[in-house]
């Protein structure tokens, strides 16, 4: 019997621009504030939930969508035990803003955030369940998935081409540099004098200006990044242990500890469910 608390993921090599995950029982799922580099699109299936996003907190339920931009901070955790289950699409930007640039919704092919965080609308919602469904039934052809998903997103980007969110304020070059260094230097150990140095700031001041443009401290923009590249190595199939060392964990039970802890998944969930989709697509081959 499957456990209703086990994450499903579905992901197909053919369309990599997209990936959904499944969750029918979410009160152990528990989720510390981190990002994605895609744009997110996720609907409340059952109960209700708390949507920290960017400063701001909604109670969201059943029949909701919410969005999430890349890079933007962000958690969801179910209220006081109750039941909660949920869909979450994940969206490659790169390919979401052609969509949009194509659509001529955007004047440049530079993506655009989105100001609207939830949709509490039925038909959209309805909409997103019925992609959701098909992209998760093994007897569903890829141009069916593939032209599921475009329609969808493109009605959805038309719906929401004029609620375009502020452009975020750059960050200053020296603090930009900190990230940089962070990102090139992610399986090291870091120290926070190298950063100062690096910044010019103290240390009370580096940490307080980098969260307020990054939405993280630097250690914890250090931790989200190690785990988006464990999450692309395991993509690519590499084993845990590798993947571990080369985010620059000290051992596999710590990446597993904090992959959990952001991702509401063990590596092993994530990695097993790409493969099993590997083999589906592939025909059991």
């Amino acid at each position: 019997m499957n456990d209703p608390g086990k994450p499903v993921f579905w992901r197909d090599w053919r369309m990599p621009y997209v990936e959904l995950r499944k969750v029918v029982d979410g009160r152990q799922v528990c989720y510390a504030p981190h990002s994605h580099t895609q744009w997110s699109l996720g609907a409340i299936t059952e109960g209700q939930s708390t949507f920290l996003y960017r400063g701001g907190q909604f109670k969201v339920s059943a029949g909701n969508l919410v969005i999430v931009n890349p890079d933007w901070v962000h958690a969801c955790n179910p209220i006081d035990n109750q039941p909660w289950g949920y869909l979450m699409l994940y969206v490659d930007t790169d390919w979401l803003t052609n969509l949009r640039y194509e659509a001529g919704l955007l004047d440049t092919p530079c993506w655009q955030d989105i100001s609207t965080a939830t949709i509490p609308d039925h038909e959209w919602y309805a909409g997103y369940c019925r992609i959701a469904e098909c992209l998760l039934g093994p007897d569903r052809e890829l141009l069916e998935k593939q032209t599921a998903v475009v329609e969808y997103l493109t009605a959805l980007m038309h719906e929401l081409s004029g609620q375009a969110a502020e452009p975020r304020s750059k960050a200053p070059d020296n603090l930009q540099a900190v990230a940089d260094y962070l990102k090139a230097h992610a399986s090291e150990e870091v120290s926070l004098d190298t950063l100062c140095e690096r910044s010019g700031y103290s240390p009370g001041h580096l940490i307080r200006s980098f969260k307020h443009h990054f939405g993280f401290t630097p250690h914890a923009y250090l931790i989200n990044y190690r785990i988006q590249y464990g999450q692309r190595e395991l993509k690519r199939g590499k084993p845990i242990a590798e993947t571990a060392v080369n985010a620059g964990f000290a051992d596999q039970p710590h990446f597993q500890r904090t992959f959990k802890k952001l991702l509401a998944a063990t590596p092993k969930q994530y990695r097993q469910s790409l493969l099993n989709q590997q083999i589906d697509t592939a025909g059991g081959k």
